[in-house]
């Protein structure tokens, strides 16, 4: 088990340190493309006819930030510190609640998601004394009122939730966690979060979907199925290509296909995915190759698009998190290094189709950086930076 402070570096850095690593290791067979398989490596720019770019930056009075939400149909927003959980006003950028007013000694948290009903899930670590693990536990807060209003109390003991959903709009949400004190054995179950209730539990494979594959969760809630998209052999240079594998959340029962691994080194680890449900389409970012994949999960065909400034070996410039706003039929990703760093950082927008529709630029992203949060009505959003202790809003 580790520190909840390690917990989090390692959860932030894990990608970047991987691919630097991976960069070293030896080569291998790559498996075969989807079929068929068309690429859009130059993705013509589409004229923008609305507001684009950067807007006002948040700063948390309690250090920083671990965990960041906003209601996609809302005005509120929160966050959490390893001191307090805030909420704060989408449109103001204001902080409006800072709870608890004096933490408990040895506690610290972080913000998981917002989920359906407007609630948000928090993990608090709570350190004994002379001890040097942290207990885990998990509050259910109000992000528009702010406090806690309830527990949330999953049906496997001691667990670290490593992704759910993300879903604001079906009761039952994905989780994706590890059983800490059991070789971080990974787990896969749904739960209606406000309610405290909880479908079965499904223990996936250790070999597959084990950290060091670097897995990464979305859900399709049209189909009620999980959706992991992971590297079968921990990123090689030159190894297997990629698989996207559909979990049934009622039924545990899985299918998979192989991703797109393109480029003279391969895709390596997935940093990043997302899911339209409304269309059924999956997009993911691959680390060796700075590419972007765009999939039909029913037909299991899929498109490549290169980040921009890139080749299909620009490593260090590959990108991470993805946001899907299905609204307006758009994936967003976060790309930590635009252009080698020319830029700074950027969000690059694409298509269904692997368009890319915009880039915006001005970011300071750390390395590794996950999903901004995204209102789709309102094109607006929130991202990590430019300090650990800062947010920044943008609109696209």
């Amino acid at each position: 088990m580790q520190s909840p402070q390690g917990a989090r570096t390692t959860k932030l850095f894990y990608a970047c340190a991987m691919a630097l690593i991976m960069a070293d290791c030896s080569s291998g067979t790559s498996a075969p493309p989807l079929t068929p398989l068309q690429s859009t490596l130059q993705p013509a720019s589409r004229p923008v006819r609305h507001a684009v770019g950067l807007g006002k930056v948040l700063s948390s009075n309690g250090g920083q930030i671990f965990g960041l939400d906003i209601d996609r149909n809302g005005n509120d927003g929160a966050f959490a510190t390893s001191t307090n959980v805030d909420t704060f006003d989408q449109d103001s950028g204001a902080i409006l609640k800072v709870f608890p007013k004096s933490p408990p000694r040895g506690t610290s948290y972080n913000f998981d998601a917002i989920v359906t009903g407007d609630v948000g899930l928090v993990t608090r670590d709570v350190m004994p004394k002379g001890k040097t693990f942290a207990n885990r536990f998990y509050d259910l807060m109000d992000p528009v009122k702010g406090g806690f209003i309830g527990k949330w109390t999953p049906p496997v003991k001691n667990i670290e939730v490593e992704a759910a959903g993300p879903n604001q709009t079906a009761g039952m949400t994905a989780i994706f966690a590890i059983e800490l004190k059991k070789n971080d054995i990974p787990d896969l179950f749904e739960s209606n979060v406000a309610k405290n209730e909880f479908g079965k539990v499904f223990h996936l494979d250790p070999k597959t979907f084990s950290l060091g594959n670097l897995p990464q969760l979305a859900q399709d809630t049209a189909t009620n199925e999980a959706v992991i998209a992971t590297s079968p052999d921990g990123g090689r240079v030159q190894g297997a290509a990629p698989i996207n594998v559909l979990v049934n959340l009622k039924t545990g029962k899985q299918s998979q296909f192989t991703g797109l691994n393109n480029g003279e080194f391969g895709a390596g680890f997935v940093n990043g995915l997302a899911v339209d449900s409304s269309t059924g389409i999956a997009a993911t970012t691959t680390e060796l190759n700075a590419q972007v994949e765009f999939y039909d999960l029913a037909h299991q065909t899929g498109v490549a698009a290169q980040l921009p400034c890139t080749g299909d070996t620009s490593q260090g410039n590959s990108g991470a998190g993805i946001a899907n706003d299905a609204v307006n039929g758009l994936f967003l990703v976060t790309d930590p290094s635009y252009c080698s760093g020319s830029q700074g950082s950027a969000l690059v927008v694409y298509d269904e189709k692997g368009n890319l529709v915009e880039t915006i630029t001005g970011f300071k992203f750390a390395l590794g950086e996950p999903a901004p949060a995204i209102n789709p009505g309102k094109r607006m959003g929130w991202a990590f930076g430019p300090g650990f202790n800062q947010l920044q809003q943008f609109f696209y």
